[in-house]
């Protein structure tokens, strides 16, 4: 069944929304455009914070999708403005990629692993013994812990990956000290993502494939929330749940914004 929806903005997730394992969702393109057609504004939003916005549009438009770099929001992007805010012009040591050293070099901050303020974490492919050892005693040292998204593995063609919130998790069995989580359930993304285009919260909706970081994170920044089946999570297991989202559709192909 088709939802049509009066919106003037939309977020929506990436991976299990527009895209699976590189492959467009049927219906994706179309809505995409929709949304151009209508002059809505949008936001496409990831946790993953390996890849620059520009590096994720080159990846969608090998898949089929248009989406310009300053329509797609990361968790990095998120990281790095509330640290701006935070404590402008500081210092961070980071474990992460080219998505997350760019953002922060971008707002101003300085990669130091002398006494740096932050010792920021994000995803990456190439987790090292001595990278986190390093981590650790830094953040035993005092520099305050922040990582860009709790997710605790990643797909792979043969299987989970362990991720950042995996990684955190290791940190802080060791140092006692937990890490501030600034993408997804966080609804700080959220809000980041809408000051990004402008837009207010009663007027846009979130579209996610995940009940535990896309919807509610979504309600608890105040906008209504679309769940899509086309992602990770089953319509059954929506009722394990003490919320729910606005709608719930089969996939982005259901989804009219007005």
């Amino acid at each position: 069944m088709t939802v049509h929806i009066h919106a003037e903005s939309v977020l929506t997730d990436m991976d299990g929304v527009l895209i699976h394992e590189e492959h467009p969702i049927p219906g994706a393109a179309a809505f995409l455009d929709g949304l151009r057609e209508r002059g809505k504004s949008f936001m496409v939003l990831t946790n993953n914070s390996m890849f620059t916005p520009r590096d994720l549009s080159v990846r969608l438009k090998n898949s089929g999708l248009d989406v310009a770099p300053d329509h797609i929001w990361t968790s990095a992007l998120a990281t790095a403005q509330f640290l701006d805010k935070q404590r402008p012009g500081g210092t961070a040591h980071v474990i992460g990629e080219a998505g997350l050293t760019t953002a922060l070099h971008e707002i101003g901050y300085v990669l130091s692993e002398r006494h740096p303020d932050y010792v920021v974490l994000g995803e990456t492919r190439t987790y090292s013994f001595e990278a986190i050892t390093r981590a650790i005693r830094l953040v035993e040292r005092g520099s305050r812990f922040i990582a860009t998204n709790p997710d605790p593995t990643g797909p792979s063609a043969n299987g989970s990956l362990p991720a950042t919130g995996s990684v955190a998790a290791l940190i802080t069995k060791a140092t006692g000290v937990e890490p501030y989580f600034v993408g997804k359930p966080n609804p700080l993304m959220m809000r980041s993502a809408l000051n990004a285009i402008g837009a207010h919260s009663e007027n846009a909706i979130m579209i996610g494939d995940r009940m535990d970081t896309d919807v509610v994170s979504g309600l608890e920044a105040g906008l209504r929330t679309v769940l899509v089946l086309s992602g990770s999570t089953a319509e059954h297991q929506t009722d394990v749940f003490p919320y729910r989202p606005t709608h719930i559709v089969d996939s982005i192909a259901n989804v009219v914004v007005e």
